[in-house]
């Protein structure tokens, strides 16, 4: 099977958000500070690495239907849906919100995409479901942190 330009189209969508999405939660990795840092750190290596691992199964499903992954800076840059992360210290509060938040916005791309591939290749969207599943028990395991009963 080889992608149509809107399957290889709706992939790259979720791969940007993807390594978008590792990028911000490194960068939150290095530079909170505050209460539960410890945890919140450690909590952030997971999230990091199971984006660049479901970044990088997307990217060779693309590879595998003919499809040409573009992980450059400038394509993330330019098209990812996320919102800048701030530079500098960042409170472990305000750190989770943000992360939450940019979990949100690729499961937002992600589902926003899933009945086209869907539509065109049920394998690609199973791995869709991957990431969806794995992304919203991260936003609710680090967005927890910040919850009131």
């Amino acid at each position: 099977m080889k992608a149509s330009p809107t399957l290889a189209a709706n992939l790259q969508a979720v791969l940007t958000d993807l390594i978008e999405l590792h990028l911000q939660g490194k960068q939150a990795h290095w530079n909170i500070v505050g209460p539960n840092f410890r945890d919140l750190h450690l909590q952030l290596d997971v999230l990091i690495d199971l984006a660049r691992n479901l970044s990088d199964d997307v990217a060779e499903r693309m590879r595998a239907l003919e499809a040409v992954p573009d992980g450059r800076s400038v394509t993330v840059e330019k098209n990812t849906s996320l919102a800048a992360f701030p530079e500098g210290l960042i409170s472990t509060h305000d750190a989770i919100d943000r992360i939450v938040a940019a979990i949100n916005a690729t499961v937002g791309t992600t589902r926003k995409v899933h009945d086209q591939v869907d539509e065109e290749d049920p394998t690609s969207a199973d791995l869709l479901h991957t990431v969806l599943e794995g992304l919203e028990q991260q936003a609710w395991l680090i967005g927890a942190e910040n919850m009131k009963p």
